[in-house]
C-alpha cells in the first residue's frame, strides 16, 4: 500500500505530466494528446514506484537486471518522454525539442532516447516485442520483468491475441500487460468499430491472470501491477480510462486522438491543468 505522502507526491508528478503533454504536442503542432493523457497515471505509478529502473544508460549489472518497458501504443509517446525526464533520463529542457527533426524525441519511441528498449507504433507489435523479451530473460535465467502497454484500439489486431496465446504456452510469469481500456479509437467507438467486449472473459480464456481498475486511481494501479508481479502466471491489468484526462473539452472526444490544439485551445487547457 502506498501511503498518504506518496499519493499525494504521484498526483503532482502526474499534473506536471499532463502539462508536459499540453506543452509538447502544442509545441510540435503534432503529436497524439488524448490516448497520452489517458495513460499518465498508469505510467507515474509504473516508473515511480514498480519498475526497477536503472536511470544511467550504462552497461552495469543493475542496468542488465532493470524491468523492460515497451509502449506498444508507442504513438503515445509524450507521456513516456515526461516521465523519463521525471527520473533522470534526459534533461527536462529536451522535452521542448518533441517531434522535432534531430530530436531524440520522435513521435513514436525509438532506441536513440535514453530509457527506450524497442521502437515500437506500428500498433498490435508491441505484445510480440514484449514476448520475446519476457523469453530472453527467462533463458538468461534473469529476474526482471517485461512490461507492454497496450491501446484498447489495437486488441482489434490478430497478432496480439497470437502474443496472448504465446505467453500463455511460454510460461511467461515476468510479463505484465497493461490496456489502457479509454474505448476510443481514431475512428471512433471501440465497440463501434469492433467490438471488444467482454475483455475479461477473452483474456481469461487466454489462460492470463486478469485484474481490471480503475486507470486513474493510483492506489488501485500500485496495487494491481504489484500482484501482478507475484503471478504465477502472465498478467493482464486492463485499466479503464478517459482519453484525454484532466482537459474538459478533450476527454471523452476521438476527436482529440490525433490532434494538436490551437492557441486558444492550448491555454484553455493549461488554465485547466494548473
Amino acid at each position: 500500500m502506498l501511503n498518504d505522502i506518496e499519493v499525494e507526491k504521484l498526483k503532482n508528478l502526474c499534473k506536471e505530466s499532463r502539462l508536459n503533454i499540453v506543452k509538447m504536442v502544442y509545441n510540435a503542432q503534432s503529436g497524439h494528446i488524448g490516448g497520452a493523457l489517458s495513460s499518465t497515471e498508469i505510467l507515474t505509478v509504473l516508473y515511480h514506484k514498480c519498475m526497477n529502473i536503472c536511470p544511467k544508460w550504462t552497461k552495469d549489472k543493475n542496468f542488465q537486471n532493470r524491468d523492460r518497458f515497451v509502449l506498444s501504443k508507442g504513438h503515445a509517446s509524450s507521456i513516456l518522454y515526461s516521465v523519463l525526464a521525471q527520473l533522470g533520463y534526459f534533461p527536462k529542457e529536451e522535452l521542448t525539442t518533441f517531434r522535432l527533426f534531430g530530436s531524440r524525441l520522435q513521435g513514436h519511441p525509438v532506441p536513440i532516447c535514453p530509457g527506450i528498449d524497442a521502437a515500437t507504433g506500428s500498433l498490435g507489435q508491441g505484445l510480440s516485442i514484449a514476448c520475446g523479451m519476457a523469453m530472453g530473460l527467462k533463458l538468461d535465467k534473469n529476474p526482471a520483468h517485461v512490461f507492454c502497454l497496450l491501446g484498447d484500439g489495437e486488441l482489434q489486431e490478430g497478432s496480439v491475441w497470437e502474443a496472448f496465446m504465446h505467453a500463455t504456452h511460454e510460461k511467461l510469469d515476468n510479463l505484465v500487460a497493461i490496456i489502457d481500456r479509454n474505448r476510443l479509437q481514431i475512428d471512433g467507438r471501440t465497440e463501434v468499430v469492433k467490438s471488444l467486449d467482454p475483455l475479461d472473459e477473452k483474456l481469461k480464456a487466454f489462460n492470463w491472470d486478469v485484474a481490471e481498475i480503475d486507470g486513474h486511481d493510483i492506489q488501485a494501479i500500485y496495487n494491481a501491477i504489484e500482484n501482478a508481479k507475484n503471478s504465477d502466471r502472465p498478467a493482464v491489468i486492463i485499466a479503464n480510462t478517459i482519453k484525454g484526462k484532466g482537459v474538459s473539452f478533450m476527454e471523452n472526444n476521438a476527436g482529440w486522438h490525433g490532434k494538436a490544439p490551437n492557441k486558444e485551445d492550448f491555454e484553455k487547457a493549461i488554465n485547466e491543468l494548473e
